[in-house]
């Protein structure tokens, strides 16, 4: 039975809980999306496709299900994602303009696949920027994606429809990717819980790669538990992904009752205290101080993490677009062609010395965990800037915004460990702003099991963005 237009505060989990017990029904649900979509993205332009005609469809096939007693973990939740996503019948853009040149998709990408078997429902595709190479949430042929808590400033990037999408209320969940910090950073700057699983742990295929060695796939939503509850939906082998590793999976949604009791806690300080903003500190404290972590650790050669995975990214990068940089190079945004175009340039031997170096950090992180459960640091060394920045001064030095605003997520998942992005609202602060909680590889549980923490005791939450009122 209704109980009147579903609230699009709603989190993936009460509405999976109301569809499955029958108080809301699916197709409800989905038109209550599909209405504030129409509503809201003209200002925020997170939606590039929407896939009304199948949502609709979608969405009675779950309320059959429901009527017919089967137990579906999400059911009737609306999701959408990046749009370098295959959806079946819709050209996979990857934020391009060449893309979108080609047939549209013939089949669905593993995890959307996994996220309609657990009974949600697909909204379309998602504002990203262009091949992934991005931290802004500005896109040369889509057009920007802005941040719903104020439509002047940026969303984040590249999973910045992604991020934007959760933050209007459009809908509870989407699916991000993450090379560099690209779930990490649009969830810091929209105010979100996001979660970037240990490299390897989900299948990526179906998707449009940027960095083979580097790319991950996650979920972004407005609470921790929504996160375990999809990311459990998520796991599972996929032959078709080689880069998939053979391990079990991990249920994580029954271990968010054990809090943080015996984690040993620590705060990651040198590289991370440092060209970042007062705001990124102190939303660190404030998450310190509500875990009680007191001990400081140092990440060895941060700083040379850094700049390893920008060597291997832009070499990587290059390689894959090579063809089409040299063929048609005006169909690219000219800053992202002038990246890729830098990847070609990069000496063989600096992508070697890059790779054994990786090898030496991977060895002397695990050895840190050794005396720690989780590290807490910045997601993103200052909150959402302006549309628009193009320089930023950090420390009294002035350096280009786009590549620093990864300065903290890059060196995490240059060794792919499993980060939950947790949001933090200072007082008397307008803007949100993120902090990484980091855990050893395999390990997500012990990340959500702090991020659940967090949010339970009131120091971190996700607000739908008050964008009720008209828009001009």
């Amino acid at each position: 039975m209704s109980v009147g237009t579903p609230s699009p505060a709603l989190t993936v989990s009460e509405i999976a809980s109301s569809v499955g017990t029958g108080t809301l029904r699916a197709k409800e649900v989905v038109e209550a999306s599909l209405a504030r979509i129409e509503a809201l993205n003209p200002a925020v332009n997170a939606f590039t496709d929407v896939t009304a005609q199948r949502a609709t469809a979608e969405a009675e096939e779950v309320d059959a299900a429901v009527a017919k007693g089967e137990e579906l973990p999400l059911a009737g939740v609306p999701f959408a994602v990046k749009n370098l996503f295959d959806i079946e019948g819709v050209v996979t853009r990857a934020g391009s303009k060449i893309n979108r040149e080609n047939a549209p998709a013939a089949v669905d990408a593993t995890l959307v696949r996994k996220l309609r078997s657990a009974g949600a429902v697909l909204m379309g595709g998602l504002n990203m920027g262009e091949y992934a190479y991005d931290f802004t949430g500005e896109n040369f042929h889509d057009g920007n994606c802005v941040n719903p808590h104020d439509l002047g400033r940026m969303s984040g990037g590249s999973s910045s429809g992604s991020g934007a999408a959760v933050a209007a209320g459009m809908v509870p969940l989407t699916l991000g990717s993450d090379t560099n910090g690209s779930i990490r950073v649009p969830s810091s700057f929209c105010g979100l819980f996001g979660l970037k699983p240990t490299y390897g742990r989900l299948s990526r295929y179906g998707t449009y790669p940027f960095v083979g060695s580097l790319d991950h796939l996650g979920p972004m939503a407005r609470s921790a538990m929504d996160l375990a509850l999809v990311f459990d939906a998520l796991q599972g082998p996929d032959p078709f992904d080689p880069a998939q590793a053979e391990r079990d999976s991990l249920v994580t949604l029954p271990e968010l009752e054990k809090g943080t009791d015996g984690l040993r806690i620590a705060v990651a300080g040198g590289y991370f205290r440092q060209k970042t903003e007062p705001e990124a500190f102190a939303a660190v404290d404030k998450v310190a101080q509500a875990l009680g972590a007191t001990t400081e650790i140092d990440i060895p050669e941060a700083a040379r993490a850094r700049a390893s995975a920008y060597v291997i990214t832009v070499a990587e990068g290059a390689s894959l677009h090579l063809d089409r940089i040299t063929k048609r190079p005006w169909n690219y945004d000219p800053d992202t062609r002038d990246r890729f175009l830098s990847g070609t340039m990069v000496p063989a031997v600096w992508v070697q010395q890059a790779q054994r170096f990786r090898s030496w950090f991977r060895e002397k992180i695990r050895r840190v965990f050794q005396d720690v459960d989780v590290i807490l640091t910045p997601a993103t060394p200052f909150s959402a800037l302006p549309s628009g920045t193009k320089t930023i001064t950090l420390d009294g030095e002035t350096m280009p915004a786009r590549p620093n605003i990864g300065l903290f997520t890059q060196p995490i998942s240059f060794i792919g460990l499993p980060v939950v992005a947790v949001p933090v609202w200072l007082e008397g602060a307008s803007l949100p702003i993120g902090v990484q909680v980091i855990a050893p590889a395999w390990r997500e549980d012990l990340a959500l099991r702090v991020a659940t923490q967090l949010e339970r005791a009131g120091v971190c939450s996700a607000p739908v963005a008050a964008l009720d009122a008209p828009i001009t």
